[in-house]
């Protein structure tokens, strides 16, 4: 697909390589040997060009001339015909300014014309399997904010990896088996016993969950089994019946959530079926064959201090820093004869990679589970498996929920954390997801209820959106008044030579490489970036530059760019999942 600034890029540095090849051959340069090795940069003021080079700076020392001379005499020796480029000055020590020609701007449209939907995608990571994985929380209780910025997170980059040519595959892992169910269990448990003995006779574990979605799940199990609730007898046998009880109606609560808030995952993974399959214990096993584990106390260790120094020592540090750092080692199966939860995670990860094929692995985690990255990434590692290399782990900070500049602690329905199907009862989805994806991960995010429902220009999604329904108004305008959209073969980009069209045209070049450095840096909120500055850019030329009276060539030219910037918005909103309404 089209990248019109790398393709700018691309030009700048073979015209200069062609320039210093002529130079060299008339005997310009003397004798060095090799080629001139600079960079080509989009400069921050426009004033300097639209592509800044400095071969002159980086070629001039080994060619023994003052940086201004080379830089002059490659300028007298460029050739910009059939290029991008009108004209190229020599700035400051001996940079290179480019200016581009109508062609590029022209191109810029016209790649958006023929791409439409699929305008900004590339194939960088065409081959590639790659999964996301990310909310999985506990199906313990209802989802809340963390799972909120989580899900739109991971939701958002599989989309833009998706968009770079992989196979992209969203997951959700369901922690149904270990402590946490068992102290959901008997959470359950207890709530049974006090709803037939009544509170005041029986106590209710200080470790257990105390929400109310507990006290309706154990009135519904009792009403399941008809009164056949005994009391004390048999409770390990009740806990288990309670276990998977909450867990049928706790698991599509989630997926119902997840749905509303725009989610659909390609798979649900039960933990649970890593230990029935005896995957778990195989993969122990595996790396005990691999000389990773020892016993003590009755339990099987994982040597992770020995694990960790290989890695850290791979990936640059020292003897003495690795010496220095406080490791310790893991229990993979208990005494009692349980695996971990630790252990668990490993082999769902070996399944990942090994059993399931992904080449690349990226969870999405809260940043309280940092300490635990590495660790996995060492014990992968131990199995062969490069989880250094393979394994990502993008860690988010808290939301801090406020209204109207306020924190908002409570949810009203359970007494604790903010539940996701309270916030959507408050905010409409495509505003959770605008603000939930509106700052970089490893950064908090402070979400202002009373921001996201105003109707202004200061709530930035309906900035954006209102951009996207007034170029739908004036197209609705326009074909009322018998007019239509003009083709980009047809349309005279010459006319589009005022500052507001022209930086209009530049942001519109810009998504490509949005795109691509959201996928790079794991950092989907690079979109939403782009859609407000976009939207500024133009609300700015719309105010600037009227179409409609205007004569036809004109209109039309600046029609074509006001649909252009419509595709690009909506191709935007649909990556981070949300709407483009038509009217606002």
């Amino acid at each position: 697909m089209t990248n019109m600034i790398q393709n700018a890029k691309d030009q700048v540095a073979q015209l200069v390589a062609a320039s210093y090849a002529r130079a060299m051959e008339k005997g310009l340069l003397g004798t060095a040997q090799g080629k001139i090795r600079g960079s080509v940069e989009v400069p921050k003021d426009s004033r300097n060009g639209d592509y800044t080079s400095n071969f002159a700076l980086a070629g001039a020392k080994a060619l023994g001339m003052r940086p201004r001379d080379l830089a002059q005499i490659l300028c007298d020796h460029l050739d910009l015909s059939g290029s991008y480029f009108e004209k190229v000055e020599i700035a400051g020590p001996g940079f290179l300014n480019f200016t581009v020609s109508n062609s590029w701007y022209g191109d810029v449209l016209a790649a958006v014309e023929a791409e439409g939907a699929n305008y900004g995608s590339s194939q960088a990571l065409a081959g590639q399997k790659i999964m996301v994985e990310f909310v999985s929380a506990n199906p313990t209780g209802p989802m809340h904010m963390g799972n909120a910025r989580g899900g739109v997170l991971g939701d958002t980059l599989a989309n833009v990896l998706s968009r770079s040519g992989c196979a992209a595959w969203k997951e959700f892992y369901v922690n149904d088996a270990g402590n946490q169910i068992a102290k959901f269990a008997h959470s359950i448990y207890a709530r049974c016993m006090q709803l037939t003995l009544g509170e005041e006779n029986y106590p209710f574990p200080e470790e257990g969950y105390h929400g109310e979605d507990i006290k309706e799940l154990a009135r519904g199990f009792l009403a399941q089994v008809s009164g056949a609730f005994p009391g004390e007898t048999a409770q390990e046998t009740w806990e288990s019946a309670m276990a998977e009880y909450g867990l049928r109606i706790n698991i599509p609560k989630m997926q119902e959530d997840l749905r509303k808030y725009g989610i659909e995952y390609d798979q649900w993974f039960l933990e649970s079926e890593l230990h029935n399959s005896g995957y778990v214990a195989e993969t122990v096993a595996a790396l005990t064959e691999k000389g990773w584990t020892y016993e003590k106390d009755g339990a099987l260790w994982l040597n992770t201090t020995a694990l960790l120094k290989e890695k850290f020592l791979r990936e640059g540090k020292t003897q003495a820093q690795v010496d220095k750092l406080e490791l310790k080692d893991d229990v993979l199966r208990r005494a009692n004869g349980f695996y971990t939860y630790f252990a668990a995670d490993i082999a769902y990860h070996r399944n990942k990679f090994e059993k399931r094929g992904f080449d690349k692995v990226i969870n999405v985690w809260g940043a309280d589970h940092h300490g635990h990255v590495a660790r996995l990434q060492a014990a992968l590692d131990g199995l062969g498996l490069d989880g250094s290399g393979r394994l990502v782990i993008v860690l988010m900070q808290l939301v801090n929920l406020l209204q109207d500049g306020k924190p908002v602690r409570m949810s009203k329905r359970t007494g604790k954390a903010i539940a996701l199907h309270d916030l959507l009862d408050e905010i409409s989805v495509d505003a959770a997801r605008y603000y939930f994806n509106n700052r970089v991960p490893n950064s908090p995010l402070d979400f202002d209820l009373g921001l996201a429902v105003r109707e202004d220009s200061e709530n930035p999604v309906y900035y954006v959106q209102y951009a996207h329904a007034r170029i739908c108004s004036l197209r609705k305008a326009m074909q009322e008044e018998g007019a239509s959209l003009p083709a980009m073969a047809d349309t005279d980009v010459s006319l589009l030579s005022d500052e507001a069209a022209r930086d209009l045209i530049k942001q519109i070049s810009q998504y490509p490489e949005e795109l691509r450095l959201a996928a790079r840096d794991y950092d989907p909120s690079y979109i939403n970036r782009y859609l407000v500055n976009l939207a500024a850019r133009f609300h700015k030329f719309y105010h600037d530059d009227r179409i409609k009276g205007e004569a036809p060539a004109v209109r039309d030219a600046r029609w074509k760019l006001a649909d252009t910037v419509r595709t690009v918005l909506e191709n935007g909103l649909e990556v981070i999942g949300v709407s483009a309404p038509e009217r606002m």
